[in-house]
């Protein structure tokens, strides 16, 4: 990859980022709901209504609350909670640890689980182990992830206490959640796997390399598996823009103290400046993770190359 193409997506970057940051900025303060009858309080006089609403600046015209975000954001500044009264960067800083450990554990668990399934299924094409893999990843594509959370927590957290009934704080509390993306995760990098490994083991030069009398584990891992990851990378980098943003489902469920937990908090109560903090971070997350994907396409593949 050379500095040029690598300037070049974090300029395309950039430009994503200013359109997310414009749409959902004028989405947001378009909504019919009130941010300062909620901060004021319902039985409010419209009189403190109105004192709230030039206090936090919305009595500003939106052209101008726009031009005073986005010189917010050449400076870092990603604006203040209107509920909280805190620093909307610092509350998502708060989180970040959470995120990450848990977007870390569930990419890792969806790659154990569905990797070596997917696999299996390709090598054993048509026959039993195939049947039961494909079955298993559309049972897991299409369960919901509060119920198979609700189930593992009820499992393992209550008939069996192996594991804390939700929270966070230790190593124990972060299974069953990491489990929860894994399993529902795994079942799309599962059939991923083998779409991908089948369309390789068809080629031209991965018969080649049988007829030569290589061995089926040498061909597989020699000259198979490495191109069919190619899709899969890509899968990988997505979904790090999506948990970084916050499992909000599952989340919920475990009481994970992540990104997903505030954005939904400041949903429900209109806190426009921390949506917008959180929409910015995940589109942040998609941008670098498919960046980091790109990276990868060049290590598993030598053949591409990037101008």
């Amino acid at each position: 990859m050379t500095i040029r193409y690598f300037l070049g997506r974090l300029f395309q970057g950039g430009l994503v980022l200013l359109a997310v940051a414009t749409i959902t900025f004028g989405l947001l303060y378009l909504l019919p709901a009130d941010p300062a009858r909620l901060v004021a309080g319902r039985s409010a006089s419209p009189e403190s209504v109105a004192m709230v609403r030039k206090e936090l600046g919305l009595d500003r015209p939106l052209y101008e609350r726009y031009v005073r975000y986005l010189g917010g954001l050449l400076r870092g500044d990603l604006g203040r909670s209107y509920m909280q009264r805190t620093e909307v960067r610092e509350l998502i800083l708060s989180r970040l640890a959470p995120t990450l450990q848990l977007t870390l554990l569930g990419i890792f668990a969806e790659l154990a689980i569905g990797l070596p399934l997917g696999i299996l299924a390709a090598v054993s094409s048509g026959r039993i182990w195939d049947r039961l893999v494909t079955v298993w990843a559309f049972a897991m594509v299409a369960a919901p992830q509060f119920a198979l959370g609700l189930l593992l927590l009820y499992t393992f957290g209550y008939l069996w206490p192996i594991f804390p009934l939700g929270g966070y704080g230790s190593w124990q509390h972060a299974v069953l959640p990491a489990l929860t993306l894994g399993l529902t995760g795994g079942g799309w990098y599962a059939r991923m796997a083998r779409s991908s490994l089948r369309e390789v083991l068809a080629t031209d030069y991965v018969r080649t390399a049988k007829a030569k009398g290589l061995s089926p584990w040498v061909v597989l891992g020699k000259h198979a598996l490495r191109p069919a990851l190619l899709p899969i990378v890509a899968m990988v980098g997505a979904d790090l823009g999506v948990f970084m943003g916050g499992v909000v489902v599952v989340e919920a469920v475990f009481g994970w103290p992540g990104i997903g937990q505030l954005a939904w908090q400041a949903i429900q109560q209109v806190d426009i400046p921390i949506v917008l903090g959180v929409v910015l971070v995940t589109a942040a997350s998609v941008v670098v993770g498919n960046l980091l994907a790109d990276l990868m396409y060049t290590v598993l593949d030598p053949r591409v190359r990037y101008t």
